[in-house]
Formats: C-alpha cells, sequence, structure tokens
C-alpha cells in the first residue's frame, strides 16, 4: 500500500500553526505575570522610600503570592517584618526560605542568618545562639562570631564570651586584648565572691598580661591583695598602673593614698599625683593630694592650686567647707548650696551614649560599650 503524502502536506501546516498559537498564548501568560510582579515589587520599593512600612508589607506580599520562588521577595519582606518589630511573621518567612530545597547555599546562609537576627531582635536569645552557630565556615561568620559575642556579654557567660573573643582575634577581626581583659576581670570578681583567692589572683595576673593598658585590672589586683593583706603588693600594683595607664590614675588616687598611708610611703605618693596633677589637673587627685596633709592650711592650699589652674565648683566647695564665714548660719547655708549646685558635675558621663552615673562603670549600662566612661568627671570634660 502507498504511502499518501497529501496527509502529511496539510499536517505540517496545521502542527506549525498549533505550536505557534500555544506559543503565543504562553508568552502572553508569562507577560501579564511579569507585569503584575513587578508593578506590585516596585510599589512596594515606593512605600519603602516614603517609610510607609505597612504599606511596603502589603505591596510585597501581593509580590511574593504572584511569584512566590523568588528568593528576593521573601528576604524584602522577612527585613520588613522584623524592622517593623513584627518578629513571628519575619521568623515564618525565613523558616520558610530554609526549607525549600531549591535554595542556593548562598541564599541558605543568608537566610540562616536573617533568622538568627530575628531570633536577636526578638529577645529569644538561646533560638539565636543556636541559629548563629550554624553559620560556622560561611560568609557570615564574622557578622555571626561578634553577635554571638553580644549575646554572651549580655548573658554573663564570661568564659564563652572569651571564647569568641579568641576566635574573632585569630580571624584578624581586630584587637580583642582589652575585652578579653575585662572578661578576666569579671570571673576573678566572681571567684573573689565565692571564696576562691588563688584564682582570683590567677585570673587578674593573667587580665594585666593580656592587657597592661587598662587599669581595671591593676586596680583589681592592687584591691585583690589589700584585701589579701598585702599592702605592699597592693601599692606596687597602683604604680604599675601609673606607669602603663596614667590615665586611669584618678580612678585609683584615692586607694593609693589610703595605701600610703598605711604603708609609710606617703611622699612616693605625693610624688606620682603631684606629676599626674602637673600634666592634667584632677578632682581625684586634688581630692588625694589633700588628705595626704597633715595641716588643714595644707589642705586648703592644694584646693586653692588647683582653682588658680583650672575654675572648679567642687573643689571650691571642698575649699569652703574649711573656711569660716562671718555667720555659722550663712557658712552651713552656702556650703549645702554649693554641694547640691556641684552634685550633677561629680558624675561620669559615657562618651559613646552620654549615659551618666555617679560611680564610673567599665561597662556602659546604657549602651553596653567598654571603657567609654572617661576618668574624669563631668565638671572636667
Amino acid at each position: 500500500m502507498d504511502f499518501d503524502f497529501t496527509w502529511l502536506l496539510w499536517g505540517l501546516p496545521l502542527a506549525f500553526a498549533a505550536g505557534w498559537g500555544a506559543s503565543r498564548l504562553d508568552l502572553r501568560q508569562w507577560r501579564m505575570e511579569s507585569r503584575q510582579a513587578p508593578k506590585a515589587y516596585f510599589r512596594g520599593l515606593n512605600h519603602l522610600l516614603n517609610e510607609q512600612q505597612d504599606q511596603a508589607i502589603d505591596a510585597f506580599i501581593e509580590a511574593v503570592q504572584g511569584d512566590p520562588d523568588t528568593a528576593e521577595l521573601h528576604f524584602a519582606l522577612g527585613n520588613l517584618f522584623r524592622r517593623r518589630g513584627d518578629y513571628d511573621r519575619a521568623v515564618r518567612v525565613h523558616e520558610h526560605l530554609l526549607s525549600r530545597a531549591d535554595l542556593s547555599s548562598k541564599d541558605r546562609d543568608r537566610a540562616q542568618h536573617a533568622l538568627a537576627l530575628d531570633f536577636l531582635k526578638a529577645g529569644l536569645l538561646d533560638r539565636a545562639e543556636a541559629a548563629l552557630n550554624k553559620l560556622k565556615g560561611s560568609a557570615f561568620e564574622g557578622e555571626a562570631l561578634l553577635a554571638l559575642l553580644g549575646i554572651y556579654e549580655r548573658s554573663r557567660d564570661w568564659p564563652q564570651a572569651k571564647v569568641i573573643a579568641q576566635r574573632l582575634e585569630a580571624a584578624e577581626q581586630g584587637s580583642f586584648a582589652t575585652r578579653l581583659a575585662h572578661y578576666l576581670c569579671e570571673e576573678a570578681d566572681i571567684a573573689q565572691r565565692g571564696g576562691d583567692g588563688a584564682q582570683a589572683l590567677r585570673l587578674l595576673e593573667e587580665a594585666v598580661q593580656h592587657a597592661p593598658q587598662l587599669s581595671r585590672g591593676w586596680m583589681a589586683l592592687s584591691t585583690h591583695k589589700a584585701q589579701s593583706g598585702d599592702r605592699v603588693g597592693a601599692f606596687d600594683a597602683l604604680l604599675r598602673l601609673n606607669q602603663h595607664a596614667p590615665q586611669g590614675l584618678p580612678l585609683a588616687a584615692s586607694a593609693l593614698a589610703d595605701l600610703a598611708r598605711q604603708t609609710g610611703r606617703q611622699a612616693e605618693a605625693v610624688a606620682v599625683l603631684e606629676a599626674n596633677q602637673e600634666r592634667a589637673p584632677s578632682i581625684d587627685i586634688t581630692e588625694a593630694l589633700a588628705s595626704l596633709c597633715g595641716e588643714p592650711e595644707a589642705k586648703r592650699n592644694r584646693y586653692l592650686n588647683h582653682l588658680e589652674r583650672e575654675p572648679s565648683l567642687v573643689i571650691t566647695a571642698k575649699w569652703l567647707a574649711g573656711e569660716t564665714l562671718s555667720s555659722e548660719v550663712a557658712q552651713v547655708q552656702v556650703q549645702r548650696s554649693l554641694e547640691q549646685a556641684s552634685g550633677p558635675l561629680k558624675r561620669y558621663r559615657c562618651a559613646a551614649c552620654g549615659f551618666e552615673a555617679r560611680q564610673h562603670f567599665w561597662q556602659c549600662p546604657g549602651c553596653q560599650a567598654w571603657d567609654s566612661y572617661p576618668a574624669r568627671r563631668v565638671e572636667e570634660l
């Protein structure tokens, strides 16, 4: 039986027409979808630029529904949820991304990092810690380690904080010697309160070796030795402070004067304090020098010498306390007024956030920054 080529001649044009029609339908559908998705996406960007986060979220949700496979839209939506404080929805978006099998390793690490930030902002530190630990070896490892360091500082887990700080320093993320010294001082304080004086001493000696420029280590070491009965060693520790961290001497001036009286080394203490006072007048150093004066007249002269170099309401109040006015009532009233007026000037102020406190802090209670409190009081800044 011969094959009829007539059907082939008719069939080829029909097949071509059917294929062309199907492709046109798919092309039209693709164009409609591509038009709709960018419209919602760009509308969301417009709201975001105008700081209209709620409207931006609605637009991005619409875009995600139109194209659920687009990872970038999910990242934008999750970040918006987190910025608005809607942490539950941010977590769901990023967990949905992590559950996708077709996600690239780069985007998977990015989603893991975003999820950790969600937990961190929500205050779920244990879940944030677990999420951050999964970023080891990724491009986000450095950021993850810094976030972990913040978590351990907030939870006062000093051994873990030491480990992370050492890892950061090994990765050449900067010098963490000062932070390590602070962590060792914190551990020493815990050991001292627990009755383990030998461990506290070992930790403090390690702290001053790590960061001799940190005045806290020398002060803590001096206090520990004084409490142990080694007043000579305590005095020598403060002399080492003056050698390595002279900017912190005002914080230790009162203790230096007390130890000088107890060890009979007043002349040595006066020489050290006067040298620092000549370089940078300080209220605390002036008070320490005045306390080492035996005669009331010599004490008043110390205050006057300070006022000649640097006006100070605090020192004026101290000087006036040793003077006699025409009326005892007037003396008390003037003295009380000066003390009240000079009270705020005796505070310390954080250089990072401006938080003021009556006592000096090594870590600011407001912004958690280390060594942000100058050794000088507000009046001297």
